[in-house]
């Protein structure tokens, strides 16, 4: 069993999710990669079990960020999962384990809210989310860039 152990303090990937290990690939990659690539990487607790795989990627279209990350688990074969939208900045990826770390505990990640694959929450909704970031103790990630956006919108009236 691996104990997660960052090397990057969280407050770093405030935005983003943070990347730890030495491993790199050729071509693209893990600073920048398609998001397909992503799906299917599976997904383990700060206490080290395995939870569940990536999903899903879910854009902020309008915003050009991602929003969340779909962890699904449980189930077989795609039936009966359950799925989690996750704060992007709550994981970690691990490019030597080839996995994504969750900042939470096996135990907080199966008592959090779900949703299944027939009846998905509005992702759209701010007090959806908010509660969601909340959960994972991570600020809104439409919150963290508001400052930037903010100052490059009085920038370009000059």
């Amino acid at each position: 069993m691996t104990t997660f152990n960052p090397q990057v303090p969280a407050s770093a990937g405030a935005q983003g999710a943070n990347i730890v290990g030495v491993g790199m690939g050729d071509g693209p990659g893990p600073d920048v990669m398609a998001a397909s690539t992503l799906d299917g990487n599976k997904v383990m607790s700060s206490d080290g079990e395995h939870v569940g795989k990536i999903s899903d990627i879910m854009l902020d279209v309008r915003g050009g960020r991602i929003a969340y990350a779909v962890l699904s688990t449980g189930g077989f074969l795609g039936m009966g999962d359950t799925l989690h939208a996750i704060p992007w900045s709550a994981l970690t990826l691990d490019t030597d384990d080839r996995c994504f770390v969750l900042d939470a505990s096996a135990d907080r990640i199966k008592n959090a809210p779900g949703f299944d694959k027939d009846n998905w929450p509005l992702m759209a909704d701010t007090q959806w989310g908010t509660a969601v970031h909340e959960y994972y103790n991570r600020p809104p990630y439409w919150s963290a860039t508001r400052g930037a956006v903010e100052e490059r919108d009085v920038d370009s009236d000059l």
